[in-house]
């Protein structure tokens, strides 16, 4: 119980304002090239885009959003999910240098077992052509998403207009509810506040996860 507690603190869950869900930003600097048409890079200094703020630099050597060879023209990351969570959408905050280059997808898919397959469990193909900067969600999924069953991959599909043009990705984030199955709904245990002289052994009890309070 104690090391899920500390991996949902490090993790950053956040209560959204309006929502019933939480909000964990990942480390969107983790994205990895989907084809060789496609590079990321990270220049701290300056992006060369908007007033310069630092992320993940996206560029290709072609236009449009299809890999060379076929297929879509993506950048990929694995997600870990904290115990007890659903995913139930993603957020995207970014910023482009042109209308012209965009992205046109966020899915989420989750590996099978055996792993030879993954399941496209939410497919958002909106055109994010607001340059930005800006941050925006996506559609959220038929259900919310177990990541318990396999593991998730999380692709942004991008398209440009120009091979000179960038984007700039500068968070990425997962909204979150509480797994009504979840153990940790109502799994408790007692223990004692303190031992020793000038302690008083209380017997107190845990409790499970809280709901953030209503807005």
């Amino acid at each position: 119980m104690l090391r899920a507690a500390a991996v949902a603190g490090a993790l950053s869950l956040v209560p959204v304002a309006g929502h019933a869900d939480q909000l964990m930003w990942i480390d969107h600097l983790g994205f990895l090239a989907g084809d060789p048409s496609v590079s990321v890079s990270f220049n701290a200094v300056n992006s060369g885009v908007g007033g310069g703020l630092s992320g993940l630099i996206i560029q290709s050597t072609t236009t449009g959003e299809d890999a060379t060879g076929g297929g879509n023209k993506v950048i990929q990351t694995s997600l870990a999910v904290p115990p007890g969570y659903l995913v139930d959408g993603v957020r995207v905050c970014y910023e482009s240098s042109a209308t012209s280059s965009f992205i046109s997808q966020i899915r989420l898919a989750q590996v099978q077992d055996p792993p030879a397959t993954a399941l496209v469990l939410l497919d958002d193909g909106d055109d994010l052509v607001d340059p930005g900067p800006v941050c925006t969600d996506s559609a959220a999924p038929a259900e919310p998403v177990d990541p318990a069953i396999g593991a998730l991959l999380l692709s942004l599909r991008v398209n440009f207009g120009d091979t000179a043009e960038r984007i700039v990705v500068r968070g990425v984030a997962l909204h979150l509810v509480v797994d009504p199955d979840s153990l940790l709904l109502t799994h408790t245990h007692e223990y004692l506040t303190g031992r020793g002289a000038g302690h008083n052994n209380t017997v107190v009890q845990t409790s499970g996860p809280v709901e953030p309070p209503a807005e």
